[in-house]
């Protein structure tokens, strides 16, 4: 049932962070209702709906936001809901005459979710943008990559999902929660730059102690040490270690038989560059499977780096569900894990009927006609 059992959520339908927003809420047990307009579909990723599994565990309505009747369906579903959440840019909504006066003049205790890449307002409030434009402005991707290369852009996990839906979702669960004690609902004003600032907090913490050199592949956590970092093995494959504590650092240059490095110096920047040299060469004398045969699970931390199409077969992943498979297509299981509320997907990614929908929600037939559905 997952711990949001009884929660009524409406998702304006849009793609990346609010799409994702939209399935951990879901497969969290909220009953989210996705309004998608007429022709709402992602130009750049086409494909079946039974693909797009992150609008999984809830039904779709098609609903025309720009008719009179869409607006007053959606703000009737406010009513009754818990909370709204929505990905236009600053204004959009307004001029649906949908905006947060609105819906919240109906249910005075509805949170009103809004996601933007940088914010209800600012300079850039308007600006278009996508996940690169927000974590390079937050200094995140100046942070990532070899120092003699472009920063690559990993994936889109950082802006949309890490810096965009969790927080979305994170401060609409908070505002919720502040709900059930004040009975009033509020905006929350989630904006992915502003998320991928929060994230970097451990890094300008270390930066301002001096302890941060503003350079990419320089550091303790950026491939700058030769013990936290990928190496290449004679496959043309890779391993990722990560040995920070000196104890962990001994078991990795026992396992490895490197001599010739004193581990007094572990932390030795002078050193780094010769020590990698002596590590790149050692990791490329076996086939990744090899060391993770002779690795995994000691206390050198060193592990394989595998592809997606690995990583379900996985020993520890298999172990722990941590891939499902939803007719008969295989994706990551809901995360995080309750004791007791378990989380689930409700549904694989498909339309619903509209009618269908709104009846569970509890819209009458006589509303539905005058309606005009």
């Amino acid at each position: 049932m997952g711990p949001l059992n009884g929660f009524r959520i409406i998702e304006i339908a849009g793609i990346g962070p609010t799409q994702f927003c939209g399935m951990l809420l879901a497969d969290m047990g909220a009953r989210v209702i996705r309004v998608a307009g007429p022709h709402d579909h992602d130009p750049n990723i086409a494909m079946p709906s039974k693909y797009n599994l992150m609008n999984r565990s809830r039904p779709t309505i098609t609903v025309d936001l720009k008719s009179d009747e869409g607006v007053e369906l959606v703000l009737r579903l406010c009513d009754d809901a818990d909370a709204l959440f929505e990905g236009f840019r600053p204004g959009v909504m307004e001029r649906l005459g949908l905006g947060p006066d609105k819906c919240m003049a109906r249910n005075e205790r509805l949170v009103y979710g809004r996601m933007t890449g940088w914010g209800q307002d600012g300079p850039l409030a308007e600006s278009v943008g996508h996940d690169a434009n927000y974590i390079a402005l937050a200094g995140a991707l100046g942070s990532i990559g070899d120092k003699d290369r472009p920063p690559p852009l990993p994936l889109n996990l950082i802006g949309d999902f890490g810096g965009g839906a969790l927080y979305l979702a994170l401060g609409m669960l908070a505002a919720m929660l502040e709900t059930g004690r004040s009975g009033k609902g509020q905006v929350v004003d989630a904006a992915m730059v502003d998320g991928v600032a929060s994230l970097m907090t451990l890094f300008y913490g270390l930066l301002a102690g001096k302890q941060w050199i503003d350079k990419r592949e320089s550091n303790l956590l950026d491939s700058g040490a030769p013990f936290a970092r990928c190496y290449e093995t004679s496959d043309g494959e890779f391993v990722a270690v990560c040995a920070l504590e000196q104890r962990f650092y001994l078991e990795l240059l026992n396992a490895l038989g490197i001599e010739e490095i004193d581990p007094a110096d572990q932390y030795d920047v002078a050193k780094w560059d010769e020590h990698k040299s002596i590590f790149m060469k050692a990791f490329a004398s076996k086939t990744r499977d090899e060391w993770r045969e002779l690795l995994e699970g000691t206390d050198a931390c060193v592990t394989p780096v595998l592809k997606m199409t690995e990583a379900p077969e996985h020993p520890h992943n298999v172990a722990r569900n941590n891939f499902v498979t939803i007719d008969g297509i295989q994706q990551p299981a809901p995360a995080p894990r309750f004791s007791r509320t378990q989380s689930g997907i409700q549904r694989a990614p498909a339309e619903s009927d509209t009618r269908e929908v709104l009846q569970d929600w509890g819209i009458s037939d006589s509303e539905l006609r005058k309606l005009k559905i």
